[in-house]
């Protein structure tokens, strides 16, 4: 089998995001299936191998072609911009924020290059990467500019629970103002080629309503009956499976049973919340997360890209018990996605 080449961030090296991805290389799950190469700072992961005794060895390389993949040795694209005497785990800083930045910029290039085949990202600060001067929401926008994409969306995927997001990295004001019908339509066509390109069989799309009931005919607010309803009627029309809107407090216990193939949620955290519920185990008598799984995975690029669907976990960097499953899952699917482009 084709194993593509995959090109994996850092993320912010005052975070858990060189751990992780250290981590995922070990496993034999990326070995088997990929061609993995990090991109950032050879230092950085030469640190935290160090610290914490990951059984890894770093090999700096200048070009995707001068990589060779042994077991047991991590190629690193080597940027050479970290100051390490500049950069504290667990702090914010322009210089984590920086050389995060630059990695992902470097990762995305060498994707439209056609250097790698798919993109996996680390996590990263938002503040640490705007107080470097980068004034970007999130890994998303960043993709989205220097692809200069116009129509994307956000998709969460673990196991049955499939979310895409009509809008993200805004106010909840700002958020209702942005359901708007073509939108809605956008995402939801979006959404089909993600699950498709995922290899799933269910294809059935369910539409959250954006108030509560769904607006229950106008009651509690209008956007529902004025803007989601004629765009289920038009995705019906281009022949996909929809249903909706159906209420937020129904259909999300009804997509985790796997009733739905994916669905649409109308901003930010009325996806994420149902979704990080069903991919984080919190351990109360340890005071950390058991298991954090899920995927981002960014829709209507030109190149590939998921990601970790947690952020920098600041609290936990550096000592050695950050758990890299999601980084596992989002590079499975990345390699699910090259192959099936």
């Amino acid at each position: 089998m084709y194993k593509p080449i995959v090109g994996i961030t850092m993320g912010d090296p005052a975070s858990i995001g060189p751990e992780i991805a250290l981590k995922a290389l070990l496993d034999t799950r990326v070995q088997d299936i990929c061609r993995p190469i990090l991109v950032g700072d050879a230092a950085v992961f030469q640190q935290i191998a160090s610290l914490l005794q990951i059984p890894i060895r770093i090999r700096s390389i200048e070009q995707v072609a001068e990589a060779e993949f042994i077991p047991g040795e991590a190629n690193v694209l080597d940027l050479k911009h970290t100051d390490l005497s500049k950069i504290t785990f667990g702090e914010i800083s322009a210089e984590a924020g920086n050389v995060s930045f630059e990695a992902v910029t470097k990762v995305i290039d060498l994707a439209l290059k056609g250097e790698v085949d798919a993109t996996v990202t680390g996590p990263i600060n938002k503040k640490s990467v705007n107080e470097a001067g980068h004034h970007f929401a999130g890994h998303t926008e960043i993709y989205a500019h220097y692809t200069q994409t116009k129509k994307y969306a956000m998709l969460l995927v673990e196991e049955n629970m499939k979310v895409i997001h009509v809008s993200t990295h805004v106010s909840l004001r700002q958020a209702c103002d942005l359901v708007k019908k073509d939108r809605i339509v956008e995402v939801t066509e979006l959404l089909h080629q993600g699950l498709v390109s995922l290899g799933e069989t269910n294809l059935k799309i369910g539409i959250a309503g954006l108030n509560p009931h769904a607006g229950d005919s106008g009651l509690f607010g209008t956007e529902d009956d004025e803007e989601i309803v004629p765009a289920v009627e038009e995705a019906r029309q281009r022949g996909y499976d929809v249903e909706g809107p159906v209420p937020a407090d129904t259909l999300f216990s009804k997509a985790a049973t796997g009733y739905y193939g994916g669905i649409v949620a109308m901003y930010h955290d009325q996806g994420h919340i149902p979704f990080k519920l069903t991919g984080f185990k919190w351990n109360a008598e340890k005071k950390q997360m058991d298991s954090v799984k899920g995927v981002n995975i960014t829709m209507g690029l030109p190149i590939i890209r998921t990601s970790v669907d947690h952020g920098t976990a600041f609290e936990i960097a550096g000592k050695g018990v950050a758990s890299p499953d999601a980084m596992v899952l989002a590079i499975e699917s990345a390699v699910q996605l090259a192959l099936n482009k």
